[in-house]
């Protein structure tokens, strides 16, 4: 994310980054040695950026009671991610070496199940009370819900979009959503604002993982950090391919590509041409913007303007992302 967005907490994030150090440290050198490789290998800290801006909401914000939540919630992102790429087999994310490929997909898994516990060990230690602990425990439900759906799916090439919308609720918008909401529970806002901050989330997120699939079509390896292409390759079939499954006169070759799952490269570049050559898309762009102009009108008038403001440039900012 551009740090201009987030001026408003930047030594919010600066300080995350070594409460996150802090966080992998342990006893056992390996684990901590694939908590820094982690950490270093960067990302967008989104989560925790939402989390600190609706947070930001009171008054009397104070860092160190803030800051254990927002860095558990960037310790379970990473666990996910840790564990995303293993089942993905995946050799690089954001242009770095995986956890998985630098030390074995056991060690991997190992490690992403330390980063869980230790997230809710830090929230144990604050006791920020029972319904913080339930909303990360849904949240974690959700997740691994999320990934079981996807994966029952992989080379199916399922056109069902209602499952579609709701693995992607699941896996990224529902994340975005607690993350807001949590910040708002935290500044003691009302019930109708925490609501209300809640479906900002949502809607963003629903957004952001659209972008994400856009980027796996359109973008580059050198872009995004991963190789085009890379959802069809594992047998994910995301809006821009589905709406192309619709509409292509192609549509049988498609078919008969994206259900293989002895893919070549060749076949990889065909299929990326087939789904360009619709208007899968401009379709998945414009639920992009449909999602952000929800986010956008979800935001209560009641908080900070400087808050809402920065949430608005946020969801500017994804609608026209290119990493």
């Amino acid at each position: 994310m551009s740090n201009k967005i987030f001026d408003i907490i930047k030594s919010d994030l600066t300080a995350l980054e070594g409460a996150l150090q802090d966080a992998v440290k342990s006893p056992v050198e390996t684990i901590t040695e694939i908590g820094n490789h982690l950490i270093e290998a960067g990302g967008k800290r989104l989560r925790p950026a939402m989390f600190f801006l609706a947070a930001h909401c009171d008054d009397g914000y104070k860092r160190a009671r803030v800051m254990p939540l927002g860095v558990a919630l960037e310790l379970i992102h990473m666990a996910s991610l840790v564990h995303d790429d293993v089942l993905d087999s995946a050799a690089t994310r954001r242009g770095v070496e995986t956890a998985n490929a630098k030390w074995g997909n056991q060690l991997a898994i190992l490690a992403g199940d330390y980063l869980f516990a230790k997230a809710f060990a830090l929230v144990a230690e604050q006791n920020y009370g029972s319904r913080v602990e339930l909303q990360l425990s849904n949240l974690l439900t959700d997740l691994s819900a999320g990934e079981l759906i996807q994966n029952k799916e992989i080379y199916k090439a399922s056109c069902d979009t209602e499952e579609y919308f709701r693995r992607i609720a699941m896996k990224t918008a529902n994340f975005l959503a607690i993350s807001c909401q949590l910040g708002g529970d935290l500044a003691k806002r009302s019930e109708e604002e925490i609501q209300a901050l809640y479906n900002y989330g949502y809607y963003v997120g629903m957004a952001f993982q659209l972008t994400d699939d856009l980027l796996d079509i359109t973008g580059d390896t050198k872009t995004i950090g991963k190789p085009a292409g890379n959802d069809i390759l594992q047998g994910i079939i995301t809006l821009p391919t589905i709406r192309a499954l619709e509409v292509s006169p192609d549509k049988d070759e498609l078919m008969s590509i994206v259900t293989n799952p002895n893919m070549t490269n060749a076949m990889l570049e065909r299929a990326l041409e087939l789904v360009r050559a619709t208007d899968g898309v401009d379709f998945t762009k414009a639920k992009v913007d449909d999602y952000l102009s929800r986010a956008k009108a979800n935001l209560p008038d009641s908080i900070p303007q400087e808050i809402r403001e920065t949430y608005y440039m946020t969801a500017d900012f994804i609608s026209g992302r290119e990493f």
